[in-house]
């Protein structure tokens, strides 16, 4: 009888290549999706850094500027006693009144919402330097929410007529504790910084802020800012509307008036901001011309990404 022999099986060499061919070309195909992917979440991750960074500055600011005017129970500046006059700069004789950023830096609160034009004009020096194109941004108001007197830090008590600056923690006699309340006096100078303190090299947003006592702290806000602008807008004939946009420190000229317009306010204010990524992106194209405000920035395509927003404000306490 004859034995069957068993049937081997097996594959070929070119059934052995054209899977080695298969197997490559799926691995390169999930390799490049893979770095696609990861350079897509890296971008988006650049963005999203770059936008929270623009709106926490952002929001920084504008809580300031909205209540620019609050003294507390009323938003005259100018009813508030203690404050900054023409000749003199400390008419209550405040011995915690900080003047290394000037005389009436503090107690200016006739002119709740200040600032200075592409430059850093503040007599106290700017921690890290100030980036010379660059608007500074004042802002002066009493906190939201009334505290307890507190001695050797500049407080506000006021009703709904009238107030007065304080610091040894005694409310003045003028007033009554059931028909007044007191706040703390804030006042906050924005600037932007070449360096910031947190990461080497890279801009950011510092401001100056009235601490306890004499101190003036200068503190780290938000790293990445690069540049700020300001324009005010003036109600030039007391009608409660805009009828002009000028810069921080530009007089108000009325052609119809002849002359400087007494009685001018402040109703809002117009910010630009300029935010750029911490690290710089290889082959980032970024041909726009950016001009913020009132300066021309030119294109800066240097591998950095940027954005550009900006915001118009309205002071809540500027009409009453």
């Amino acid at each position: 009888m004859k034995t069957k022999r068993s049937t081997q099986t097996g594959i070929t060499l070119v059934e052995l290549m054209v899977a080695l061919a298969i197997g490559s070309f799926l691995m390169i195909g999930a390799v490049q999706i893979y770095n696609q992917s990861r350079q897509s979440f890296m971008v988006n991750e650049s963005i999203a850094r770059v936008q929270e960074t623009a709106q926490f500055a952002m929001d920084t600011i504008e809580t300031d500027i909205r209540m620019a005017s609050n003294w507390g129970r009323n938003s005259r500046g100018l009813s508030v006693e203690g404050r900054s006059i023409v000749g003199d700069s400390n008419p209550a004789n405040l011995t915690t009144l900080p003047i290394e950023c000037g005389d009436d830096w503090a107690n200016d609160l006739g002119t709740p919402l200040d600032g200075s034009n592409a430059g850093y004009d503040l007599p106290c020096a700017a921690k890290g330097g100030a980036v010379a194109n660059s608007d500074v941004i004042t802002v002066r108001r009493a906190s939201v929410n009334p505290v307890a007197p507190d001695a050797g830090r500049l407080q506000i008590q006021s009703t709904r007529i009238q107030g007065e600056i304080f610091e040894d923690g005694v409310i003045p006699g003028t007033f009554l504790p059931a028909d007044s309340a007191t706040h703390n006096l804030l006042v906050s100078s924005y600037y932007v910084s070449p360096t910031s303190e947190l990461i080497g090299g890279v801009p950011t947003l510092r401001r100056k802020r009235l601490g306890a006592g004499p101190a003036i702290i200068d503190e780290e806000v938000a790293p990445g800012v690069e540049n700020i602008q300001l324009q005010l807008g003036i109600d030039v004939n007391q009608d409660d509307t805009v009828d002009i946009y000028v810069n921080p420190g530009d007089a108000i000229y009325d052609p119809s008036a002849a002359g400087y317009v007494p009685g001018s306010r402040v109703l809002t204010a117009r910010v630009w901001m300029i935010v750029r990524s911490i690290n710089i992106e290889v082959g980032i194209q970024d041909n726009r011309d950016y001009e913020p405000g009132d300066v021309d920035l030119g294109v800066q395509n240097d591998n950095f990404r940027r954005m550009q927003i900006s915001k118009t404000i309205l002071l809540r306490n500027a009409r009453t």
